[in-house]
């Protein structure tokens, strides 16, 4: 396995920090089109409740991200210079018009020092004018595309509300793959979901392993509960419960021995907004978390000839 700042470095030769950006979109589960209310764990904000608002121009939106990232980098040793991943992250970041959505993607690139492009969506929302102009881009510029799969258990997805199968996410694999080799393809899956026990989890993770190849990303997280969500009604009436740290790490250890030396790992634990978190907890002391995080990658160093290989391959 590759840690992201292992794969980024590989990619653009220097540190890369990405940039929360909205572009204004909402998802088909919200809208009507497909469901309504999102998944129950979605927030108001889409999941991005970082990101800065989509009522700025997205050249403003991106020196207010690169602000917020200069502000977290205070204090750290080393030289904090490198580059910038314009990450349109909430809601779903294809769903909408194409070429409305293409322009604010190129304003973003457009931007000093900005030198990739990463759009989170659903794998029901790529249309093939949406991937064509992707794999135009990603001929200049690094591109990104995070699918959220969450589980592969399809009575689970329709207990969320994701409004989407597996088999969706199947042939969004395949389109994306057609459309260009160079597109870095990652997978968001969450673990502790309603209902869900260890080795449905673990299964989810093999289904995302058996279905991916090359230089391919991972994004997991624990399941949290933010005020506001369908989820957090549940979670008040005593129907849903979150897992404690312990087992979140334990399972996270399992996890970890399954992935592949070429699977970048983007993320193993996620980041709630304080305000608004009912639980767990403990997740609040993100420091601590990605030291402990840290310990369990440890002893999987990266191989030389992997690094290697990126330029390669994207």
């Amino acid at each position: 396995m590759l840690t992201l700042s292992q794969f980024y470095t590989a990619v653009f030769g220097c540190k890369a920090y990405k940039l929360s950006l909205d572009a204004g979109c909402t998802c088909p589960n919200r809208d009507g089109t497909k469901g309504t209310g999102g998944c129950i764990f979605c927030s108001e904000a889409g999941s991005g409740d970082f990101a800065e608002s989509r009522s700025l121009p997205v050249a403003q939106q991106v020196e207010l991200a690169k602000k917020r990232v200069e502000a977290k980098l205070q204090g750290r040793s080393g030289s904090r210079k490198g580059v910038y991943v314009a990450y349109f992250q909430n809601f779903t970041s294809t769903y909408g018009d194409t070429e409305e959505l293409l322009a604010k993607y190129r304003a973003a690139l457009s931007c000093k020092d900005v030198s990739g492009l990463a759009v989170a969506t659903r794998p029901d929302c790529l249309s093939d004018s949406m991937l064509k102009a992707l794999s135009l881009i990603a001929e200049e510029y690094f591109v990104q595309i995070e699918l959220g799969l969450q589980t592969s258990s399809e009575k689970t997805g329709t207990l969320i509300n994701r409004c989407y199968t597996d088999n969706d996410y199947c042939d969004s694999l395949l389109r994306i793959r057609r459309a260009s080799p160079r597109i870095h393809i990652v997978t968001h899956l969450i673990f502790g979901l309603p209902g869900e026990t260890e080795a449905m989890m673990l299964d989810s993770l093999r289904f995302v392993l058996g279905h991916n190849s090359g230089f391919f990303g991972l994004k997991i997280t624990v399941l949290y509960v933010v005020r506001g969500t369908v989820l957090a009604g549940m979670y008040e009436r005593g129907e849903v419960k979150t897992m404690s740290k312990d087992e979140y790490l334990a399972l996270l250890k399992k996890a970890l021995a399954l992935l592949p030396e070429r699977c970048v790992v983007h993320r193993l634990t996620g980041d709630p907004p304080k305000k608004t978190l009912l639980s767990p907890l403990w997740t609040q002391d993100k420091k601590r978390v990605l030291n402990e995080i840290s310990e369990l990658t440890r002893p999987y160093p990266c191989p030389q000839r992997v690094l290697s290989d990126i330029v390669a391959a994207l």
